[in-house]
């Protein structure tokens, strides 16, 4: 257990009968404050597998938002348990993206490894799939895109566990579906390289207001500091492999392996999410 992380959530009624009392200053003054093992949110503990005598896989990273393309598909193989994390590029492959309704593209290789979309769009509410044929091997995926979610507000305090400023997001969740999301962290607009992921299985319908801080970085708020936060609703299988990755890298293959959503004993991930932005700068 590395940390505890709090999350503070309140119900939307009592947030729409009384606002002002909801800014969640300290974090302790909401009507609800639901203290959760970071495990139970956001990144589990590393899966543990044996690479040691294990060939090299392939690794697929993709991801579609419902925002202007183009939209991108890395694929690299994956380094030995020993190997430094350099991960050889894979050339020649057939990459295509179909959803449920019309849309069939080629994915364009621009640099080794980098397959690209030239006209594909990402939509609410459609199912996305991925097909690559590698050599003699195909792998393949498939991914919901779910409706969007948005933030209503951005602010920071000071952590009570470790007096550090932290920022916080608030957002209302949906209470008629099962919402998955991932925030991803810019500071300076700098993508910090750790990422959280939540499940609403406990806040179902709550307006939750959810910390970041920059763990495991030198990186620290100060004042005049730019701070953008997105906020991914993703489906379940890539809610699965980002909290089963526990080390706060998506571009890690090598030597733990998160669950992935593709076929065929790939690695990675194939992601369809909307997305939803927001931005503030540090005042103190």
């Amino acid at each position: 257990m590395k940390w505890i992380k709090i999350i503070s959530a309140i119900s939307y009624q009592d947030y729409e009968r009384n606002p002002n009392n909801c800014k969640l200053k300290d974090f302790l003054k909401p009507v609800l404050i639901v203290a959760v093992i970071l495990s139970m949110f956001s990144c589990e503990k590393v899966i543990q597998l044996d690479l040691k005598n294990s060939a090299p896989k392939i690794v697929i990273q993709g991801n579609i938002y419902d925002q202007q393309g183009p939209f991108t598909v890395r694929i690299t193989t994956s380094a030995y348990f020993d190997a430094s994390n350099n991960y050889p590029a894979v050339t020649g492959a057939k990459v295509v993206i179909t959803d449920n309704v019309s849309q069939t593209e080629q994915l364009t290789e621009t640099t080794s490894g980098t397959y690209v979309t030239s006209k594909l769009r990402g939509i609410q509410g459609r199912l996305y799939s991925l097909s690559i044929k590698n050599g003699n091997e195909t792998y393949q995926a498939n991914t919901a895109m779910p409706y969007s979610v948005s933030m209503d507000s951005i602010y920071f305090a000071n952590s009570p566990f470790s007096g550090e400023k932290v920022t916080v997001v608030r957002f209302r969740d949906p209470p008629f579906t099962t919402n998955y999301y991932r925030l991803v962290y810019f500071i300076n607009n700098i993508r910090q390289t750790q990422f959280y992921v939540i499940s609403d299985e406990f806040l179902r319908g709550l307006t939750i207001f959810y910390s970041l801080n920059s763990r495991n970085s030198d990186i620290k708020l100060a004042k005049n500091d730019l701070v953008t936060v997105w906020l991914e609703s993703v489906d379940r299988g890539v809610y699965e492999y980002f909290r089963t990755a526990g080390n706060d890298d998506e571009n890690s293959a090598s030597p733990a392996n998160p669950v992935s959503n593709i076929s065929n004993g790939a690695l990675g991930y194939f992601n369809a999410s909307t997305v939803r932005k927001i931005s503030g700068k540090v005042d103190k």
